[in-house]
């Protein structure tokens, strides 16, 4: 009963309050204290507010960042992609521009039975001038067949297995080549040289021959068939004391950068010297 008769008092005393309040604030007398309060609140509100907003914008710039890093992920395959595709485009072009000039070149010697080859080695101490080649005598290739690309003379196979083979290079010091110049029809013998340099030597004096000439194989000796192009003579040297003048010779091949060669498989020295 004691405490039943407390809360009625206390419920009664809050009534009082409530409505004494409402009277004051229906009367406008709370108008000093609500501004009191709204003068504390309002920038208490603004912060939150704020940063509520800077709290959303974060989670927006997380969310934009994760799909951003998707789209440069995705962006980055495409460009892998494209960039894979774009060698094995350029590689086929190279191919297939090397294909057409083995073709045009069996063309323009079609007594010549050609095979294709690929550079797989070199020499790594530079001192014997050699290529390794990926065929050997599974293939037909015997020593001392001719090596050549629609560039010009290479060289001479000089050592055989089952499926390489090595090429001596007529830039390589103990490799000799009989030749002649196309013009003038002068002969002599191209030799390598040190620094993978060709000198055309025993040309005899009074012999027409210039800068510009263009130096062939003149097949005698029967070491390499006739006609080949060895290169271009860039200068002459001549002395009048001397019974022969020679000559530098400018391969057009570019023994460092072969990839592709073509080996004569219907013409070896070997075969010549015995007929």
């Amino acid at each position: 009963m004691r405490w039943n008769r407390r809360r009625l008092i206390i419920l009664l005393l809050m009534l009082a309050i409530s409505l004494l309040l409402f009277g004051l604030y229906q009367g406008g007398q709370l108008a000093p204290v609500e501004n009191l309060v709204l003068q504390f609140l309002t920038p208490a509100q603004g912060e939150l507010t704020q940063g509520t907003t800077e709290a959303q914008g974060l989670l927006q710039s997380l969310a934009d960042l994760g799909i951003l890093r998707q789209q440069i992920a995705e962006l980055e395959r495409e460009r892998d992609a494209l960039l894979a595709e774009n060698v094995r485009l350029r590689e086929a072009e190279r191919e297939n521009v090397v294909l057409r000039e083995q073709l045009g070149y069996q063309q323009a010697h079609p007594q010549l039975e050609l095979l294709p080859a690929q550079v797989v080695g070199r020499d790594p101490t530079n001192l014997l001038r050699t290529l390794l080649i990926d065929k050997g005598a599974e293939d037909g290739v015997r020593a001392e067949m001719v090596v050549v690309t629609p560039r010009g003379l290479v060289g001479r196979i000089d050592h055989v297995g089952s499926n390489w083979a090595q090429v001596l290079l007529i830039t390589d010091m103990s490799s000799s080549v009989n030749a002649m110049v196309q013009r003038s029809r002068a002969t002599g013998v191209v030799q390598g040289y040190v620094g993978g340099r060709l000198v055309m030597r025993y040309i005899p004096q009074g012999e027409s021959v210039v800068i510009n000439d263009l130096i062939l194989t003149s097949g005698l000796g029967g070491a390499f068939p006739k006609g080949l192009l060895i290169g271009q003579v860039t200068e002459v040297r001549q002395k009048d004391i001397e019974m022969f003048q020679e000559a530098e010779i400018q391969s057009i091949v570019n023994f460092y950068r072969l990839e592709q060669v073509l080996v004569v498989l219907n013409f070896t020295a070997t075969e010549l010297g015995s007929e």
